[in-house]
C-alpha cells in the first residue's frame, strides 16, 4: 500500500479492516480482496487519479483491459471485477465516494468449453446399440430408439422433447414443432430414420404404455405418464455406456453432436441456429471451435506437409 497515494492508502485500509471485522471474512479471502482492489487502485494511481472521488468507469474498464493483455484467465478477471464491485460500492456508502463506478463494470464471462460430441461412427454405434434392446418388442425399448433417433436428428433440447405432443410430430412433413425458452416457437426438420422409428413407437409402443391419463404426450414413461427430463438422461447414459472408448454425455451432449455434425457437412451458421432455437448467433458460433479442431485433425493426419 506504499506506493499508492496517501487517499487511497488510507481507504484501502479501511476497506481491509471492513472485511476483516464487520464481514468477519476469513484472512485468505481478506488478503485476496485486498490484492484485487490493491491492484486496480495502483493502474488508477498510474492514471493520475489520486483520491476515490475521481476514480471512474473509464479507469475500471482500462484495468481490466491490461489484465487481458496480460493473459489473464477469464475466471480470473470476473473474480477481479467482483471484488472491485463489492469495494466501490462500499467506498460510496460510507462516503468514500460521490459514485459509483464498478455498477456499470461488466464482467467477463467465464469460458465453459463445450461437452464431447460424438463423431459419426459413434452416434451410430449408440443408435444400433439402442436398436438392440427394441428387439425383444417390447414398448420402451421402441421408445427409447425413437427418443434417440429424435434427439440426434433435431438437436432439439430434453425439455423440448418431453413437452411433446403427438400432434407437434408432422410425419408428412418429417418436422417436429417444438417450444423452446420463453416459449418461442420453432419447426426443425427430421430424417428417414428418425422417422421410421417414431412411426413404430406410435403404432406399436405408445399403445401400450397408454392410460386413461397419458394425455397427448408424445413420450410416455412406463407407467403412462409424460416421460420426464430425467428418465430420459438416465436412458442416454445408460445406452452411451454400452458404447466402447466414448465420453459418457447426457442429451445435451446429443444437441451438440448434432450442431457439430451439421456443421461439419456444410450447413450455414443461421441455418443450424435456427434450429437449435439460439437467440443469438454468437451462441451458435462456439461450434465452429470444434470443427476448426476436427480439421486441424484431420489436416495433421492426411497432408504429406502437415
Amino acid at each position: 500500500m506504499e506506493d499508492l497515494p496517501e487517499p487511497l492508502a488510507t481507504a484501502l485500509a479501511a476497506y481491509e479492516r471492513h472485511l476483516a471485522s464487520e464481514r468477519d471474512l476469513s484472512a485468505h479471502t481478506v488478503r485476496a480482496y485486498v490484492g484485487d482492489v490493491q491492484g486496480m487502485l495502483e493502474h488508477a494511481a498510474a492514471l493520475g487519479h489520486t483520491d476515490l472521488r475521481t476514480l471512474d468507469l473509464r479507469a475500471l474498464r482500462s484495468w481490466l483491459a491490461k489484465q487481458q493483455t496480460l493473459g489473464k484467465a477469464r475466471s480470473t478477471m470476473a473474480r477481479r471485477a467482483t471484488a472491485v464491485r463489492v469495494f466501490t460500492a462500499w467506498a460510496q456508502r460510507t462516503g468514500r465516494a460521490d459514485a459509483d463506478p464498478g455498477a456499470s463494470l461488466g464482467t467477463p464471462k467465464a469460458h465453459k468449453p463445450l461437452p464431447p460430441a460424438l463423431n459419426a461412427a459413434e452416434a451410430r454405434q449408440l443408435l444400433e446399440a439402442a436398436a438392440v434392446h427394441a428387439d425383444d418388442g417390447s414398448a420402451v425399448g421402441r421408445r427409447d430408439v425413437a427418443i434417440l433417433e429424435l434427439l440426434y436428428a433435431t438437436g432439439i433440447r430434453v425439455g423440448e422433447l418431453c413437452g411433446l405432443d403427438v400432434d407437434d410430430v408432422d410425419r408428412g412433413r418429417r418436422v417436429v414443432r417444438v417450444f423452446g425458452k420463453g416459449r418461442k416457437e420453432r419447426t426443425v426438420p427430421y430424417g428417414v430414420p428418425a422417422d421410421r422409428a417414431i412411426g413404430l413407437w406410435l403404432e406399436t409402443g405408445r399403445p401400450e404404455l397408454f392410460r386413461p391419463g397419458s394425455g397427448a404426450a408424445m413420450f410416455l414413461g412406463a407407467r403412462g405418464a409424460r416421460i420426464d427430463q430425467r428418465a430420459v438422461r438416465t436412458l442416454v447414459h445408460s445406452r452411451l455406456a454400452e458404447v466402447p472408448d466414448v465420453p459418457d454425455m447426457g442429451p445435451h451432449g446429443l444437441r451438440h453432436t448434432a450442431a457439430t455434425h451439421l456443421l461439419e457437412g456444410g450447413a450455414d451458421l443461421r441455418t443450424v441456429q435456427e434450429m437449435l432455437g439460439h437467440a443469438s448467433l454468437s451462441t451458435t458460433q462456439i461450434y465452429t471451435h470444434v470443427t476448426t479442431d476436427r480439421l486441424r485433425q484431420a489436416y495433421r493426419l492426411a497432408h504429406p506437409r502437415a
